[in-house]
């Protein structure tokens, strides 16, 4: 595992440039999002996904079926990229202008060019336009999504930072991007849009 310790006001061109290197070759980094730390990856890549429910099921011996179908949510870089992998309507983005970018996860229809790894076998996905200069630089670079889930063991709280990761965890992601204490330790909230005229709200 590679540590790279970066200041998200200042980040360089040659930092971008690594991290960007290590997701278009398929590895999972740790790095530090709007919300909480995550673990992320080429929403595309399988081996990538699967090596990150890896490291955050492995308290458990064996896997059980359902926890490598538990859909992961992903970070685009902008509309464009929306479209690319879900479908969406103008209501649906009239909704989405008055809350992105932001902390908000939405589910919508998605497109079928995601693997089931990613998505569980679901025709929906989670998906969200984050708040970061930084993320967005990342996600804009490599040209595809990124996956984030918070950096924890199953059913643990997220870590407000990447200190000691090998004491935590077994398995560890192939970069960690350390960008000091993360300020927020609660996860996005999710929102389901499928249906403009009844939103439900899934988590706070």
């Amino acid at each position: 595992m590679q540590i790279i310790k970066i200041n998200l006001n200042k980040i360089t061109q040659e930092q971008i440039d690594l991290i960007v290197d290590y997701l278009k070759q398929g590895l999972v980094i740790a790095y530090p999002t709007d919300t909480v730390y995550g673990l992320g990856c080429d929403a595309r890549n399988v081996e990538a996904i699967k090596r990150i429910n890896k490291i955050k099921n492995q308290k458990i011996k064996k896997l059980k079926k359902q926890e490598n179908k538990r859909p992961l949510l992903v970070l685009i870089s902008d509309y464009k990229m929306l479209r690319q992998y879900c479908f969406i309507n103008q209501e649906q983005e009239k909704y989405l202008a008055s809350i992105w970018p932001g902390s908000v996860t939405v589910i919508l229809k998605r497109r079928p060019n995601l693997p089931p790894e990613l998505t569980g076998g679901l025709n929906s996905l989670a998906v969200r336009l984050p708040k970061s200069e930084f993320l967005i630089k990342i996600i804009s670079k490599v040209g595809f999504p990124l996956v984030s889930t918070s950096l924890n063991k199953k059913a643990d709280k997220p870590l407000s930072d990447v200190q000691n990761l090998e004491k935590y965890f077994k398995y560890l992601p192939d970069l960690t991007i350390d960008a000091g204490e993360c300020k927020k330790t609660k996860p996005s909230s999710l929102v389901d849009i499928r249906d403009v005229e009844n939103i439900k709200v899934l988590r706070k």
